[in-house]
């Protein structure tokens, strides 16, 4: 399957590619047997059938890590007017419910030296958001992407925006304290739709999106851990323990 942002173009800087209003009529089975981030899809769509699709040049952009991939050249090489449109597009028209924002590596790009009064409360606000959801905030997230843009609008979308938070943090993560901060990681996945509903938050008293309190951590260079009775807020390139205690 292609990625998301996938599109064509006829060798001339003519991008062709599926918007909200045609990935909305794949949800709502109006076109049917189309992958709006198929190559292959989006040439049939616009006329280019079968060997007419050979002449069309094939192009990849993530939005999120501002990433443009040539995927195969066919007619004339306008792969820098291509690039250049895809920086420039408002991806609002593209996925609507989806915000586009930079990814924030909390270790490498903010250096968070001490924790205040306000985060301690995001601290306890994120605790509390975690019993709510019965410590499956992963499951949240993931469900209630999949259930506004799903089938072959969600798929290549969802693996886009998971794999570009996930490719940002990766190593550092792991080499640490991964084992407790999936929670913070899936918050800045979540963070990037804006849905009316979450799923699994019907306890959850806060207004808004219910994750919040982790992306505003995150945003501060704090990740926060839980070992069952301890909670830590680690911060810096070191990853160090800026604060560690019990919430009450």
């Amino acid at each position: 399957m292609c990625k998301f942002f996938s599109l064509v173009s006829d060798g001339n800087g003519k991008p062709y590619y599926f918007d909200w209003e045609l990935r909305k009529k794949v949800l709502s089975g109006e076109l049917k047997d189309y992958e709006p981030d198929s190559h292959t899809s989006i040439a049939d769509y616009f006329g280019f059938k079968k060997e007419k699709e050979d002449k069309l040049n094939k192009y990849e952009y993530s939005p999120f890590l501002e990433k443009f991939e040539v995927d195969q050249i066919n007619t004339k090489d306008d792969s820098a007017k291509i690039e250049k449109f895809c920086k420039r597009l408002d991806f609002k028209k593209i996925i609507e419910p989806m915000t586009i924002k930079k990814i924030i590596h909390p270790f490498r790009d903010i250096e968070a030296v001490e924790v205040t009064d306000e985060d301690l409360i995001r601290l306890k606000e994120a605790s509390s958001v975690r019993d709510s959801v019965r410590d499956s905030i992963w499951d949240s997230v993931g469900d209630s992407v999949r259930a506004s843009v799903r089938d072959g609008v969600g798929d290549s979308v969802w693996a886009s925006v998971r794999d570009s938070v996930w490719a940002s943090v990766w190593d550092s993560i792991w080499d640490s304290i991964w084992d407790s901060v999936g929670d913070s990681i899936w918050a800045q996945i979540g963070s990037m739709f804006d849905l009316p509903k979450w799923k699994y938050c019907e306890k959850v008293t806060m207004k808004g999106y219910p994750f919040q309190s982790y992306v505003d951590l995150w945003n501060k260079g704090l990740v926060p851990s839980f070992d069952g009775k301890v909670w830590r807020l680690h911060g810096g390139k070191y990853v160090k323990v800026l604060w560690e205690g019990e919430l009450k």
